[in-house]
């Protein structure tokens, strides 16, 4: 409560419509979902969002749509028709944000491409995910994570030193993607504010991995260094690497000249800082195996609790290599609340992670539930459009909802 008045959601009052499918425009839309908006995402009748049919499962329903959708409504409506498209034209007044994530030219052909649609909303925000944007020469190239990842430079720079190029293991380009778009329509909803307008959003795959790639980037662009796998350590500095225990891995960062000295003091080698092989970062580059040896051999017979207590008690950063079973049942996700209890209409009730960020003068959204296929077609139609059960009934019949 802000001075006796109740808390809202900050999203509260925008409406979206969700013309994406799969992970990168839904990821985006389920952040606006978490901050309150309304979101109304459409689907094929009959087939739904292709992830419905992705694994793993949870008695016969896909528990990766149920993450990557909560919180919207979900409308079966056959855009490939004319009555279809009519629905989409007709709901585009209701919306203060459409998003698509076909590949480029789709929506042209389909009559819902930006300039169709802004005749009809001119204040509308219109975010369009694709591969690699609407003006790239590899525009009609189809795009999925891993296609995005093996152009972006990170699978060549990710794995064992000296190992092949090796993807990461979650699908970080549409991740990240759906995050930059998030924040795109956030920034032209605040912008429509001042200036009343709508805006146009193009967003790439591709330009969001090279985006976040900073360490990659400073040494291609400032010293025309390539990146290589080189496993866990860091590029530039060593030991910032994982090591072996009894118990697991951990790791450790030492960052600096400083911390590496609290690190040979603590393995009982205090000669080491000074000792001109590793003195210097640029010295423990060069020396980085006899060193990894020697840090190796001082944690492998210890217990992951005891080295960790260790370093943390001699002021260097370091932390247990967990599994996802690990981090799921930390005491951290516990008391941070990342997992939100939601609703389903036939499992009933269900995990659901949200966006993370938490702000301090806004309410969390108070009802989680994830759709099934149409569990919203009517009740959108009818509230939004007025469309009457004799015309529910016929558009069924004809297959357009």
């Amino acid at each position: 409560m802000i001075n006796g008045e109740k808390k809202s959601q900050l999203l509260s009052g925008i409406r979206v419509l969700d013309l994406s499918r799969i992970m990168s425009g839904p990821y985006c839309t389920a952040m606006l979902a978490d901050l309150g908006a309304e979101v109304i995402k459409i689907e094929i009748p009959d087939v739904g969002d292709e992830s419905r049919s992705f694994g793993p499962y949870a008695n016969g329903e896909s528990s990766y749509f149920m993450l990557l959708n909560r919180n919207k409504k979900s409308v079966t409506v056959n855009m490939k028709s004319v009555e279809g498209r009519n629905l989409i034209n007709a709901l585009v007044p209701k919306c203060d944000v459409l998003v698509e994530n076909f590949r480029p030219g789709v929506m042209s052909r389909l009559n819902l491409d930006e300039p169709s649609v802004r005749k009809i909303n001119s204040k509308i925000i219109y975010s369009s995910i694709s591969g690699f944007g609407q003006d790239s020469p590899f525009r009609d190239w189809p795009a999925f994570d891993l296609v995005i990842q093996a152009m972006s430079g990170l699978m060549s720079l990710t794995g064992p030193k000296g190992g092949p190029a090796t993807a990461i293991g979650e699908s970080m380009a549409d991740v990240s993607t759906g995050i930059f778009a998030a924040f795109g329509i956030v920034a032209a909803l605040f912008d429509r504010e001042r200036s009343g307008q709508g805006c146009l959003i193009d967003v790439a795959m591709l330009d969001s991995m090279m985006a976040i790639q900073l360490t990659g980037l400073a040494r291609q662009l400032y010293n025309n260094d390539t990146p290589k796998p080189i496993g866990n350590r860091h590029p530039v500095t060593y030991p910032v690497d994982s090591f072996p225990t009894t118990s697991g891995d951990i790791v450790m960062v030492c960052f600096s000249d400083s911390t590496f000295a609290a690190l040979a003091e603590l393995m009982g080698n205090r000669s080491l800082a000074a000792d001109k092989r590793f003195k210097t970062n640029l010295a423990r580059n060069e020396n980085e195996d006899l060193l990894r040896d020697i840090i190796t051999n001082w944690t492998h017979d210890q217990s992951q609790d005891i080295v960790i207590k260790a370093l943390l008690n001699a002021g260097i950063p370091a932390a247990p290599v967990w599994d996802l079973k690990q981090l799921v049942q930390s005491e951290h996700t516990k008391q941070r609340k990342l997992i939100s209890q939601g609703k389903h209409q036939i499992l009933g009730k269900v995990p659901i992670v949200p966006q993370p960020v938490r702000f301090s003068h806004t309410a969390p959204v108070e009802r989680v539930t994830t759709p099934t296929l149409g569990e919203h077609t009517e009740d959108v139609l009818q509230n939004l459009l007025n469309v009457d059960q004799d015309m529910l009934t016929t558009l069924r019949r004809k297959k357009v909802i």
